[in-house]
């Protein structure tokens, strides 16, 4: 039997995204497979993070070229983008707590990447008129990945309705909690 090196990490992905402290034995059973098995494929979590590193970085990517942000306005554009990552937004979220992702020499670019794509969307809609330029593009950025990470925890413990992450994220990014007054 050959394993699937992909359902493997998509396994790990689910279970990781539900219970972050999950024990490689968990992982292998999550996956279907023994723990040597896994041990083969990935020599311990690290390894196991690492790759699903990669597999998020390559997600989110694929849904920024899926919501052609350079297309429209800039609020057509954040609305095509979320309802792209809703389906990898578990993973991104886990991914985001990972501190050993982040810390030393030795961050992936992808990370790099990522963040200047988004941010020169947010930049754009900034010289358009369309998003405040009081806010850097830089905190918008860290502020959507914030609230992509706090809606799919909701969505998963299930205090949001999986078909409102697209609006709660934009809703609250676009017009802040603030309720605005009538005069």
């Amino acid at each position: 039997m050959t394993l699937d090196r992909e359902q493997v990490l998509r396994s790990a992905a689910a279970l990781l995204t539900r219970k972050s402290t999950a024990t490689m034995d968990e992982v292998a059973r999550a996956a279907g497979i023994g723990r040597a098995t896994l041990h083969r494929h990935f020599a311990g979590r690290d390894a196991l993070v690492g790759a699903l590193e990669n597999l998020g970085i390559q997600e989110f990517e694929a849904a920024l070229d899926a919501a052609r942000l350079e297309e429209g306005g800039a609020e057509e554009g954040l609305r095509r983008l979320i309802t792209a990552v809703q389906p990898g937004a578990g993973l991104l979220s886990f991914l985001v707590t990972e501190n050993q992702l982040f810390e030393g020499d030795h961050v992936n670019e992808g990370w790099s990447r990522l963040d200047a794509r988004v941010s020169a969307f947010f930049r754009r809609g900034q010289e358009r008129g369309e998003f405040r330029i009081d806010l850097t593009p830089a905190w918008l950025t860290e502020a959507l990945y914030g609230l992509i990470g706090s809606c799919a925890w909701s969505v998963q413990a299930g205090r949001v309705a999986s078909q409102d992450f697209p609006y709660m994220i934009v809703e609250l990014l676009l017009g802040g909690a603030r309720r605005s007054v009538e005069k």
